[in-house]
């Protein structure tokens, strides 16, 4: 937690509503994540340089009203106002079904396809049986 205070890079995103925070996106490089690069289930796609959104938090009451959505583009925007070249993330391919919020941090496939994002490799974690997919979207 240290590295991350010092670093002088904010580790996310906020949205409002009005002057109430109702949500935060994670966003950052991925290699400032050593938990992410030292991964077993969720590889690495090749050597360029990727930010990563790692999660969602979004206020009871506020949820299923597209808060994470705009919180994902929001992340984007950010990234690309960093130099970012491609926005990575690790959602769940619920297909349609609904998903407890508990699992529902990561986002989901279909947000982030809606958002511009690509399907690149399922990765070898999952949640409750629910794959998780590498996805990708180029922003420079």
């Amino acid at each position: 937690m240290r590295g991350l205070c010092e670093s002088g890079q904010p580790p996310g995103v906020l949205a409002y509503l009005g002057e109430l925070p109702v949500g935060w996106c994670s966003v950052s490089p991925r290699a400032g994540l050593s938990r992410l690069v030292n991964s077993r289930t969720i590889p690495m796609v090749d050597d360029r340089p990727v930010w990563s959104v790692v999660c969602f938090v979004v206020r009871a009451g506020y949820r299923r009203r597209g808060v994470a959505a705009a919180l994902l583009d929001g992340a984007v925007q950010y990234a690309r106002s960093q130099n970012a070249q491609i926005v990575e993330g690790y959602p769940l391919d619920a297909q349609g079904a609904k998903i407890s919020s508990a699992f529902a941090y990561v986002g989901t496939v279909s947000m982030f396809e809606s958002a511009g994002f690509s399907r690149v490799m399922p990765t070898a974690s999952s949640h409750s049986g629910i794959r998780r997919w590498v996805m990708r979207r180029e922003v420079a």
